[in-house]
């Protein structure tokens, strides 16, 4: 009798271990998650700004919404294999975020500039587009009409800093047109308010702004810098491809995304969301 309670113990005790082994095996940041279909698979979370409207934002109902949000729900419908969870959250929140493992990938209207390149995984493929150009005075918006009639008028542009993406653009452009540059002096970072009033005081005659920055600063009727819409106008330059940012750990999954876009673009998805959120392609901006 001694010797079968013995037996038995010994019998619940290998099985007890063996259910804590299975469950073991589970653990760890690699760990399957329930799929939006049921299924198990690897979850991507993907980070988003919370106020960068039309791109990344929260919407009326609380629900994560932009541009960028959408063109990655529907990367999601292409890779049924991963669940997506989609997180608005900072600014810096998200490019640590990602940088660190905690976020998947990260969408804000990004640009890509050497020294993201060395943080984070960039796809081949961009998510969109956003349109640079000049704020300038509307008194000489007759004689500046693009970034070549700037150069001509004056060419000076409010000192931009190095590590700034805008810098970069500028940079290129004066490659592209050595005969004839715009003066690109490099500058710490300064209040936005400052760069309209220099302009506004001729200390300089240009401003190089992203259009949808100039619309919520100052065209807008709520704009914190409205008061500055009747002295101020803008000249669009040219479009910047965004893309997603990706950890580093993860260029399978940039890969796929790839993959993924390259679909959606075939099948016209991503230039009818371009048409929802923004009225036109910017798309179509890219050189």
């Amino acid at each position: 009798m001694q010797i079968k309670k013995l037996r038995n113990v010994f019998t619940v005790g290998l099985l007890v271990g063996a259910l804590a082994l299975a469950a073991g095996c589970g653990s760890g940041s690699d760990k399957a998650v329930a799929g939006t279909d049921g299924k198990s698979g690897k979850k991507i979370t993907v980070a988003h700004t919370d106020y960068f409207v039309p791109y990344d934002f929260v919407n009326e109902k609380g629900e994560s919404d932009g541009f960028e949000v959408a063109v990655m729900k529907e990367v999601a419908k292409k890779l049924p294999q991963y669940e997506f969870e989609f997180v608005p959250t900072s600014n810096d929140d998200l490019l640590v975020g990602v940088e660190s493992g905690k976020y998947t990938v990260g969408t804000k209207g990004i640009w890509i500039t050497e020294a993201r390149r060395k943080k984070y995984v960039f796809p081949k493929n961009n998510l969109g587009a956003s349109v640079i150009g000049l704020v300038i005075r509307r008194e000489n918006a007759d004689e500046i009409k693009d970034m070549e009639s700037f150069a001509k008028f004056s060419g000076k542009l409010v000192p931009i800093a190095p590590q700034d993406a805008r810098y970069m653009v500028v940079d290129t452009y004066n490659k592209e047109h050595a005969d004839a540059p715009i003066e690109l002096v490099p500058s710490e970072s300064f209040n936005v308010t400052d760069a309209f009033s220099w302009v506004m005081e001729k200390r300089y005659d240009a401003y190089l702004e992203v259009e949808l920055s100039y619309k919520n600063n100052i065209q807008k009727e709520d704009a914190p810098y409205h008061q500055f819409d009747d002295k101020l106008t803008y000249v669009r330059y040219r479009g910047i491809p965004t893309y997603p940012i990706i950890n580093r750990n993860e260029q399978q999954f940039a890969d796929e995304y790839d993959k993924a876009i390259e679909e959606l673009r075939a099948e016209g998805k991503i230039a009818e969301l371009e048409q929802q959120y923004f009225g036109e392609s910017l798309s179509d901006y890219l050189k």
